[in-house]
């Protein structure tokens, strides 16, 4: 299932490509675009041209968003296992296949997935997301994903039926609703991490991840995820994970700084100032001052 929101084509091209080459045909996998009302575009024939009659094309009735787009995905699912695989984002050979291996072995679980490389808009690596030892032959630890979202959406599948017992994407979250999920899906139903690397995560500054980096909504969106953990899990420790969310704003202040991007930097600095405990803020006033001492 394929979300998307005035898709660049290229982009659409290439993540359709990534799964029609290893798709094993239309009685065992449904491959659907599902366009959140995009203004000015026609997804339709857009998907018609690089994937012909093969993909088939359906339309949210208003601009749903994130969580709503995601949900329809859900709802318009036939398969036993949803794939929720963004516009500009794609999967690389054996993707299927090792899942669906993965799936044979541990039917117990109820979410599969691989680690993603993070991609620049042109596809350069510019990283790779984190081995998961406690969860390479399945099990239901979370504690990986407290502070960090160790997977990404090209690299899951989970169970429809999960799902449909326990409903989709929460709407109150803007930035961290898949972490919410995985981390829900794990401790409630199971899950395998391969350490194969088999997907690709495009990070860029237009989509929706940079669009909140740039507002410091992605970072509210951090508090409101701390809360739900720390009301779930017992060893969730919601100084660390507020210490780190500030270290995640003044360093983005100093990146959109850098670039010369005023608006996005008061805006990260802003959050920092009034979120920032007393002992972090010495401790970055005690680093700038040795930096100004040692030159």
């Amino acid at each position: 299932m394929i979300p998307a929101y005035r898709p660049n084509q290229e982009y659409l091209r290439q993540t359709l490509e990534s799964v029609l080459r290893q798709e094993p045909g239309p009685d065992k996998m449904q491959i659907e675009v599902v366009d959140d009302c995009s203004p000015g575009v026609d997804v339709a024939a857009m998907v018609r041209a690089i994937a012909g009659a093969r993909v088939s094309v359906s339309a949210t009735p208003k601009n749903v968003g994130l969580a709503g787009c995601w949900n329809a995905c859900i709802e318009h699912s036939r398969g036993l296992w949803v794939h929720i695989l963004h516009h500009d984002d794609y999967v690389l050979p054996g993707f299927y296949e090792k899942l669906a291996k993965a799936g044979q072995l541990h039917p117990e679980v109820s979410l599969l997935a691989t680690r993603s490389f993070f991609v620049d808009p042109d596809g350069v690596i510019l990283g790779v997301t984190v081995r998961l030892p406690n969860l390479e032959n399945g099990g239901r630890a979370v504690d990986d994903f407290f502070y960090s979202t160790p997977i990404q959406c090209p690299g899951v599948v989970v169970k429809r039926s999960y799902y449909e017992a326990n409903g989709g994407f929460r709407s109150d979250l803007a930035f961290t609703l898949d972490c919410e999920m995985w981390a829900r899906v794990i401790g409630a139903a199971g899950g395998i991490v391969t350490p194969e690397v088999l997907s690709c995560y495009r990070q860029s500054d237009m989509n929706e991840t940079g669009r909140l980096n740039r507002t410091a909504e992605g970072l509210r969106d951090f508090d409101r995820l701390n809360h739900l953990f720390a009301a779930r899990h017992e060893g969730f420790d919601a100084n660390k994970a507020r210490q780190r969310v500030c270290y995640m704003a003044i360093n983005q202040a100093e990146r959109f700084s850098a670039t010369g991007d005023s608006e996005a930097a008061k805006a990260n600095l802003n959050y920092w100032r009034e979120n920032a405990p007393a002992s972090l803020r010495l401790r970055r006033f005690a680093v700038k001052m040795a930096r100004s001492i040692l030159g």
